[in-house]
């Protein structure tokens, strides 16, 4: 980083923030971070939120914690996604308060009902296994019986999967499994060649896939997104906290 770009972050550096705990302790992190400096959500800001909605991007997000992460040597795209979403929390909970309106549907009588949830009494989801000091969690596979390292995917990677995705020709199924798995297993048996694990990759069990998805899911830690409401007919509703644009909608234009 050049002397002249150190002298303009430097300049925002000195706005108003505060400092956010990171649900995963850094502990994926070469750095060990636990907590970062984050600014407040200005007029310009609100800007790109109306413009993102608009043109329905979701890729703005980057974007806009970019702008609001007041960090030297960190990227937004380097975070794990479990921290990007309580960065975002803050900075909607710092402009607009910790409200947070849903509508969902009663699953008795099927109409649609409104209920609020407080952003601010979210807890940290509970871990028992931890990864080592590279940030890898070393595992054996139920199936194959092969062990790997595995890490899970940063907030640009997911991004940059997706582009992926919706770059890949029309009527082909692109292979997005493979892609997850390329990304997360960092060595297998012991040998860390990329083309070894691919072909390992192209021939393991959906047994062997689904337990590397669930094992991340299950012991990266995270804000419980995941809150159950009473519907008016008093059945019991399980609501899932979503994020993007839509995330700062009712705001938009108040």
């Amino acid at each position: 980083m050049d002397q002249q770009t150190k002298d303009i972050l430097n300049q925002s550096f000195d706005l108003p923030h505060d400092v956010v705990q990171l649900p995963t302790g850094g502990i994926f992190y070469k750095n060990k971070q636990k907590s970062v400096k984050m600014g407040y959500l200005t007029a310009n800001d609100e800007n790109l939120i109306l413009s993102s909605f608009q043109r329905r991007n979701e890729n703005s997000i980057l974007t806009l914690i970019r702008n609001k992460l007041y960090e030297h040597d960190l990227r937004p795209g380097d975070l794990l996604e479990e921290d990007i979403h309580a960065l975002l929390i803050f900075l909607r909970n710092s402009s607009f308060g910790p409200e947070y309106t849903v509508t969902i549907t009663d699953p008795k009588t099927f109409k649609p009902f409104e209920t609020t949830i407080v952003l601010d009494e979210l807890n940290i989801k509970q871990t028992y296994n931890k990864p080592n000091s590279d940030g890898h969690f070393e595992i054996t596979l139920p199936k194959s019986q092969a062990n790997v390292k595995i890490r899970p995917l940063t907030y640009g990677e997911i991004n940059d999967i997706d582009t992926q995705v919706e770059q890949y020709p029309q009527g082909r199924v692109a292979p997005l499994v493979q892609w997850k798995l390329g990304k997360q297993i960092v060595e297998l048996n012991g040998s860390s060649d990329r083309a070894k694990i691919g072909e390992f990759i192209e021939q393991m069990p959906i047994a062997d896939s689904k337990y590397i998805k669930n094992f991340l899911r299950d012991n990266v830690p995270s804000l419980d997104l995941t809150k159950i409401v009473q519907a008016p007919s008093g059945e019991l509703v399980n609501v899932n906290i979503a994020f993007g644009v839509e995330f700062f909608r009712p705001f938009i234009w108040l």
